[in-house]
C-alpha cells in the first residue's frame, strides 16, 4: 500500500501509527484526511459531519501529535455535552495512549473529569497537571473553579457535538472554560449541525477557522433496512413487547422521548420477562455507568433509551432499533438513533412505530431518501403493508407574462383537499354599496343639522 494514502503520510510519532495499526486502521476517513494536517499546523477548524465519520480520531491524533512531554500542564482540553459521550473518547484516547509506555520515552497523561464522581477524588488527581483532559463542561469549569485544573497553559481545546452542547445549555459553561484560555488558543469544534445561535461562540474564539463539512454519500447506512408500522389506537406498550419478542434481536434499542416513557416502556419489558435495561438523564451517573458496563459486555439484550445514547455513543452489536415513536422535534434525531445499528459494514433493521400525527415527519424523511417498508403484527406475525404514507400533490400550470408554459409545480397538500372560496352571490356588492349609501346620507343630515 502506498504511504501518500495512509496515517504515515502525516509523519506521526511511532506510538501512534503503532496503536493505529492494531486497530486496523490503515486508511484516514475523509474527514481524517482533511483535518489532521490543519489541526498539526495549528488552525482553528470546524468539522461538520454526522456520527460515524471517524471525527473521534480527527481531533485526537493531531493531539497527541503536538503534545509537548516535557511540559508538565495541560496542553489539550476536550469537552463533550455527556457523560457517557466523554468516557467513549477518553476510552478511544487509553487505546491509542497504551502504545506510549516505554522505557524510553515519558508517558503522556490523560485525565476524565466528569459529573457523578467523586470530587474530592477528581481533585486529589489533579495534583499532577494532566497533558490531555477529556470531560463534562460542568465538572471542568468546576475543577478550573477550584484552582485544581489549571487550564491557562491549555493550546487546544476542543468542544464536540456543538450543537448538542447547544441544545443542553453548556455553551455558557464552554464560553467560561474557553475565556480563561490564553490569546492563542486553538479551537476545535466538532458538530453534525451548526446552528445560527452558536455563530456568536465561533465568531468569539475563532479566528479564519478551516471549515470542513463532510455529507454522508446516504443518510443512513446502506445496510439498514427502514420497517413503519402503525400504532392503531392499540395499546403501545403492549404492541413494543410483541415487536421485541417477535425480532428475539442479538441486541436492540428502544427509543422514546421522555425519561417517563422510557420508564414505562422497560417495566412493561420486564413485566413481560424480557433481558432489558434502561438508560436516561434522570439516573443516577453510577447506575448509568453500570448499564453501559452490562451493555458493552453483552450482559443486556434490550436497553431502553431516550436520545442520550443515540448521539456519539458507539455501542457494539446492535441488530435492531425500535423508535417507541419518531422524534419529537429535531428529525435529524431519526438519523442519531438508527445511526446505532448496520455500522462498520453491519447490517441492521429499524422499525418505527407510528401514528397518524407522524405522518408530515415521515413524509420528510422520505425527502430525504429514506425508504420505509410499512408492515403490521397479525397473529404473531409480520405482514407487509401497502404504503400507508402517500405524498399528496397538486399540479399547477405556470404562465408567463407572454403567455408561455413555464413549467409544472408540485405542492404537497399534507393529504387534504383544499376548501374552494365561497361563492359569493351576485347581489352582494349591490347591497354593501347602498348601505355605505345610507350611511353617507345620514351624515350629511347630521352635518346640516
Amino acid at each position: 500500500m502506498s504511504t501518500k494514502s495512509n496515517f504515515e503520510r502525516f509523519q506521526l510519532k511511532p506510538f501512534i501509527i503503532e496503536a493505529l495499526n492494531d486497530q486496523r486502521f490503515s486508511l484516514p476517513t475523509e474527514i481524517q484526511e482533511r483535518l489532521i494536517p490543519a489541526i498539526i499546523s495549528g488552525k482553528d477548524v470546524i468539522g461538520q459531519s454526522q456520527t460515524g465519520s471517524g471525527k473521534t480520531l480527527a481531533f485526537l491524533i493531531p493531539i497527541l501529535e503536538r503534545i509537548d512531554v516535557a511540559k508538565e500542564e495541560v496542553q489539550a482540553v476536550i469537552t463533550a455535552p455527556t457523560r457517557e459521550l466523554a468516557a467513549q473518547i477518553f476510552s478511544e484516547l487509553e487505546k491509542i495512549l497504551q502504545f506510549n509506555k516505554s522505557e524510553d520515552e515519558i508517558d503522556i497523561s490523560a485525565n476524565l473529569i466528569v459529573g457523578g464522581t467523586d470530587r474530592l477524588k477528581t481533585i486529589g488527581k489533579l495534583k499532577t497537571q494532566p497533558h490531555i483532559v477529556v470531560g463534562t463542561p460542568g465538572r471542568v469549569l468546576d475543577m478550573v473553579e477550584e484552582q485544581a485544573l489549571k487550564v491557562y497553559t491549555s493550546q487546544i481545546f476542543v468542544v464536540d457535538e456543538a450543537d448538542q452542547m447547544l441544545d443542553m445549555g453548556f455553551i455558557e459553561e464552554v464560553d467560561k472554560i474557553a475565556s480563561r484560555m490564553g490569546e492563542e488558543l486553538q479551537m476545535l469544534v466538532f458538530s453534525a449541525t451548526i446552528p445560527e445561535k452558536l455563530q456568536p461562540f465561533l465568531k468569539k474564539y475563532m479566528n479564519n477557522p478551516r471549515h470542513v463539512q463532510v455529507d454522508p454519500q446516504q443518510t443512513t447506512a446502506e445496510k439498514i433496512e427502514h420497517f413503519l408500522l402503525p400504532a392503531k389506537h392499540r395499546d403501545k406498550l403492549k404492541l413494543v413487547v410483541d415487536i421485541a419478542k417477535k425480532y428475539n434481536p442479538y441486541f436492540a434499542i428502544i427509543f422514546a422521548n421522555t425519561k417517563e416513557q422510557v420508564d414505562e416502556v422497560a417495566n412493561a419489558m420486564l413485566q413481560a420477562g424480557l433481558n432489558v435495561e434502561r438508560i436516561h438523564g434522570g439516573l443516577q451517573p453510577r447506575h448509568r455507568k453500570s448499564v453501559m458496563k452490562d451493555v458493552n459486555a453483552a450482559k443486556v439484550q434490550y436497553l431502553v433509551a431516550s436520545d442520550l445514547a443515540a448521539r456519539g455513543i458507539d455501542i457494539k452489536g446492535v441488530t435492531h432499533i425500535i423508535n417507541y415513536e419518531l422524534p419529537k422535534n429535531d428529525l435529524d434525531w431519526y438519523i442519531h438513533r438508527v445511526g446505532r445499528s448496520a455500522r462498520a459494514g453491519q447490517s441492521g433493521i429499524a422499525l418505527s412505530i407510528y401514528e397518524e400525527k407522524d405522518e408530515p415527519s415521515i413524509q420528510k424523511l422520505m425527502d430525504r431518501k429514506i425508504r420505509f417498508t410499512y408492515v403490521d403484527l397479525k397473529n404473531g406475525e409480520f405482514v407487509e403493508l401497502e404504503n400507508k404514507v402517500r405524498r399528496h400533490v397538486r399540479k399547477t400550470t405556470i404562465v408567463t407574462p407572454t403567455g408561455t408554459k413555464k413549467g409544472t409545480v408540485v405542492a404537497n397538500t399534507g393529504g387534504k383537499a383544499k376548501a374552494k372560496p365561497k361563492k359569493v352571490k351576485p347581489s352582494y356588492k349591490k347591497r354593501a354599496r347602498w348601505a355605505q349609501e345610507k350611511v353617507d346620507l345620514q351624515n350629511r343630515r347630521k352635518k346640516k343639522k
